[in-house]
Order: structure tokens, then sequence, then C-alpha cells
């Protein structure tokens, strides 16, 4: 990548290519975002189809009333974890799979990798796959072309030509010029369109048919920002002030979350579409026109970018030697191809199935950087192999247990999840009060709390 880009530079010296941040922590002069511009990136994140898509699992077995209070509860949360998570980032300057090297050690810190990794090129190839049809819904209608996967490759280029410009460039360039402001205008027409559909109040009056339980609900909310929470900390990283990094995280994820999983269920239950991404795209374009679903392909393209550029950055935290570009563009392609060939209909499980993983994994980050250490991290030492003692084989027994046990947690207070993969037994073999619960709030506290414990005990030792 480095012979093309210097073979472009010597015959087009006005084109630069922009600079490779890889693992390495973020120098201060290149720390240029602030409120504003974590504002926009993650308000832009927390908008889209896929969102909304995700909001309608929520309709059926909870109705509107209850799926509103369930979705604040839960975009509150998940957004308060992000936001948190990030001002690590913006105090040390590392990516999010370095700062896991703190709780879990450097060689702890690989397995978590390994995961996010795949779910990260999972994510891109749903969010091709709903780019995908959603453009080819608009080409059928428009211009009478039917071709999925060349609206796929067209953009898988442009998603792998964002990634290749960073996030600086991007949010300074694309999104608080333009997307934002478009983004807003659209979601504003498409509230209008979809609450002229139906009658609120027939819908507030509505109720589910009980086969989703509240906080499971929860979980399904929370597991949207808990999926970004692997990422968070390769974009916060650029921050001039942890302070401007909190808020605008955070209150930008939980407005545009909130609003569009709010859209989600109204829609479900306004039109009665299928939940299955062609039949629901398509409904959106019918309501909203298909200039409307035009436009909410670019923020899922911003989504994509966000998925491709982080599964590169978190390959480098086992694999630094490997150009981040060549990552970029090899994962770009090898999800375009996904995309084209693996047509998924439902994604429920996946979601859960992260919250699982990253709600306690990250429940350990944040009560080894606020409870164990202080908010005290020396950047030196996530770069450094075995330099605190619990840390010199490379793994901390502490965070990995704390991690693995939150996880059980979660799978015991939310049973559905393994019951609809893995052990179809497994939701009969505990009490409804205790299944009743969601998982994410107690694995959460058994991590952190769990975490802090066992490393006061061996610190002791």
């Amino acid at each position: 990548m480095s012979v093309l880009s210097d073979w472009v530079s010597k015959r087009w010296p006005k084109i630069q290519a922009p600079p490779e941040q890889g693992v390495e922590p973020v120098a201060a002069e290149d720390r240029q975002m602030g409120f504003w511009d974590y504002f926009v990136l993650w308000g832009d994140l927390g908008l889209g189809l896929l969102v909304m898509f995700t909001g309608s699992f929520l309709a059926p077995g909870l109705g509107l009333g209850q799926a509103l209070l369930v979705i604040l509860i839960g975009s509150v949360i998940g957004s308060l974890l992000l936001a948190a998570t990030g001002v690590i980032a913006a105090r040390t300057g590392a990516p999010t799979m370095v700062l896991l090297r703190a709780p879990l050690g450097q060689r702890g810190s690989y397995l978590p990798t390994l995961i996010n990794v795949v779910q990260l090129v999972g994510w891109t190839i749903f969010e091709m796959i709903i780019i995908g049809h959603a453009a080819n819904s608009v080409s059928q209608s428009v211009l009478g072309l039917d071709n999925y996967a060349l609206w796929c490759g067209v953009f898988a280029v442009v998603v792998i030509g964002m990634g290749l410009g960073g996030p600086v460039a991007v949010v300074h360039q694309w999104l608080k010029k333009v997307a934002v402001w478009v983004m807003l205008a659209t979601s504003l027409y498409l509230t209008y369109a979809i609450l002229a559909q139906g009658n609120l109040g027939a819908l507030l009056s509505r109720p589910g048919d009980g086969s989703l339980p509240f906080w499971v609900g929860v979980d399904l909310v929370i597991a949207m920002p808990v999926s970004w929470l692997p990422l968070v900390a390769d974009y916060n990283r650029f921050a001039r002030r942890q302070g401007s990094a909190f808020w605008g995280t955070f209150l930008g994820y939980l407005v545009s979350n909130a609003w569009f999983y709010a859209l989600g269920v109204a829609f479900l239950m306004a039109s009665g579409v299928t939940q299955e991404p062609k039949g629901f795209v398509a409904a959106v374009a019918l309501v909203g026109g298909w200039l409307s679903l035009l436009i909410l392909l670019a923020s899922e393209t911003d989504n994509a970018w966000a998925d491709l550029y982080s599964s590169a950055v978190s390959t480098q935290n086992l694999l630094p030697q490997i150009s981040q570009r060549v990552l970029i563009l090899g994962l770009g392609v090898f999800s375009f191809l996904v995309a084209v060939w693996l047509d998924i209909t439902q994604y429920e499980l996946f979601l859960l199935l992260i919250g699982s993983l990253f709600v306690p994994l990250f429940g350990v980050l944040l009560a080894d950087y606020f409870a164990v250490q202080g908010k005290n991290y020396q950047v030196d030492e996530l770069y450094s192999h075995g330099a605190r003692p619990a840390r010199r084989s490379g793994f901390n027994p502490a965070g990995i247990l704390a991690w693995l046990l939150g996880a059980v947690v979660y799978h015991l207070a939310s049973p559905a999840t393994l019951s609809t993969s893995l052990l179809p037994g497994w939701g009969q073999a505990f009490p409804t009060w205790l299944t009743d619960l969601g998982g994410s709030l107690p694995s959460f506290a058994v991590a952190f709390v769990g975490y802090w414990l066992l490393s006061r005990v061996m610190r002791h030792r």
C-alpha cells in the first residue's frame, strides 16, 4: 500500500494520503475533535434503517407505550456506558482493544479482540445487505434496474474510501458539513410521514402480546449502543478534552438511538410490514418516499465505515505490523463478497449474543479505570508487556474471571439467547423471577463488583 501511495504522490503531488493512525496513542497535536464533533459523530451513528429495523422487534411483544419506556431506559444506560468508555480513550489516546490490556493483560486482550473483529465484520456485512436492498429497491422503481450485487459494490467502494480517509477527515469534511443537516431534515420528515400514517392515540392504547419481557426488551435496546462499545475509543482518542467527548457522545447517541428505535416500533405497528430487511426497506420507501430512503442510505454508509475502520484497528492489536490501509481494503472486499452471497433475514439473536459478551467485559474495564486504578492509567503501561506484577504473564486472572462470571450471569438472567441457539432446555432450568430481569444490568454489576473484589484480594496477597 505504501508503494501505491508513493507512486500516486510522485505523479500527483497535490494528492496526499491521510495520516495512518494505528494502535499507538494519538499525539496531542492530532487530537482535534470537540463536543460538536462527537455529538455529530455519535448522533449520526445512532440513526439509520438498521436502528429502525431493530426497534421493530419490540413492537409485537410490548406495544408502543411500553416500548417507549424500554427505549428510554435502554438508551440512557447504553449511552452512559458508551460515553464513560470514551472518557478513558480521551485520557489515554489509545484505541479500545489496547485499553483492554489494562484489566485483562496484553495476551488476555487477544480473545476479546478476535471476538470484536468477527462482530465488526458481521456488522459491516449487515450494513451492506441493508444498503444493497435499499438502493436496489430505488433502482427498480426509478430506473427499472434490478442488480443487488452492483449496488453492494458501489457502496462498498464508498465505505472503503471513507475508511482510508480516517475519522477526523470523515467527521470534519463529511458529517459536520453535509450529512448531519441532511439526516436531520430527512429524520423529521420521516417521523411526520410515519405518524401521519397511523393514529398515535390508537397505537399507544394497543397493548403488546406479552411475548417479550420488559427487561429483555431493555437488553435489546442496550445491545445497539453496546455494539459500539468496542469501537468508541477508536474515535474518542482524538478528543481535545475528556468532558467534551463524554457529553458529546452521551447526548448525541442518546437522542438518535431513542428516536430511531421509537420510529421502528411505530412504523411496524402502523404499517404491519413483515420483520425482514427486504420488505422493511421497501415499506419505508413507500411511506417516506424514495428520496428519504436514499438519504438514509448515507447514514448506513457511515455506520459501515465505522465498523470497517475499527475492525482494522482491532486487528492491529493482534498484528500491529500489518498496514491499516491493507486491512481496511482486505476486510472491506471480504465483507462485500459475503454480503452478495449471504442474505440474513433476522439478527436479533446476534445482537443479544454481542451484549452477553461485551456488557460484562466493559464492566471490568470501567471497574479497573474508575474504581481500582482511580482514573490513573499510565499510557506506557498499556504498551509494555508485564508492566504490573499481576500481568507479567500477559494475563490478569482477576479481569478474565470477572468477565466470564459476568457473561454467565447474563445467560442466567436472560436465558432466551442460549435457549434459541445452543441449549433448548436452558430457559426452563431457572425460575421466572430470575429470567425476567434481563441480562445487561445483572451481568454488568457482577463483572464490575467481581473485578473490584478480586483485584483487592490479589493485591492483598
